[in-house]
């Protein structure tokens, strides 16, 4: 997924502005920097609200339609991390965060309707992102919500562009906002919510290895707990 896409089936979403290249780009990034990250430390990776399976959570249930079953986990998560990032809003500025960066200092720059790349502030970039995912979900054409309704051509696409949009989101938290996140006791939920979303993209191919490396470590460590 990637690079300069437009919309595959002939809907309303097709008008509609829209990330054409959402990938990442790194800069200044430090590979032999050895320092352990807060959020990888033992007594932080280790909490959750729950231990409950998140692969039987996140599996497709027998007899569910897939596209059903995407379309709901996806407002479901939607919810929960623009819950989450309007916590931490009053930390994201562009004073604070003059970038949208990730792990490793990947910058994320965002690509507007006449196709030009734009390096914005963090809040500015999640703003543009969540809009852009919210527009989608109350797009009866492609989050159709009646009964008996088809779900278009490129369903799954752009599925995966709000995956990765989201997980930018977390990765975001994680790398410019953890020491909030722990002042504020919101790791548990920080660590349930990013492990839940991982597992399902996992399970369910919705994004490359490439779009989670700045927190393959995160990934490794949240699943040797259990």
């Amino acid at each position: 997924m990637g690079g300069c896409h437009s919309y595959p089936s002939a809907t309303k979403a097709d008008s509609k502005t829209q990330p054409s290249d959402i990938r990442n780009e790194k800069f200044g990034i430090n590979n032999n920097n050895q320092e352990e990250h807060p959020y990888l430390q033992q007594q932080n990776v280790c909490q959750r609200i729950t231990y409950a399976d998140m692969f039987a959570l996140t599996a497709l249930p027998p007899g569910v339609d897939r596209a059903e079953w995407l379309a709901s986990n996806t407002v479901a998560f939607f919810k929960h991390i623009n819950l989450f990032f309007s916590a931490l809003s009053e930390f994201c500025t562009p004073c604070t965060c003059p970038t949208a960066s990730g792990p490793g200092n990947t910058v994320y720059f965002w690509i507007d309707e006449q196709g030009r790349k734009l390096k914005c502030s963090a809040p500015l970039y999640f703003d543009y992102a969540m809009s852009y995912i919210q527009d989608l979900l109350t797009d009866e054409d492609v989050f159709p919500t009646k009964a008996g309704a088809v779900f278009p051509t490129g369903f799954v696409f752009l599925v995966q562009k709000v995956f990765l949009l989201m997980f930018r989101t977390l990765a975001h938290i994680y790398w410019s906002h953890y020491s909030e996140t722990l002042a504020m006791g919101l790791h548990p939920h920080l660590n349930t919510l990013f492990r839940h979303l991982t597992l399902f993209c996992r399970q369910h191919s919705l994004l490359e290895p490439e779009d989670t490396a700045p927190l393959q470590d995160l990934i490794i460590a949240l699943g040797q707990q259990g």
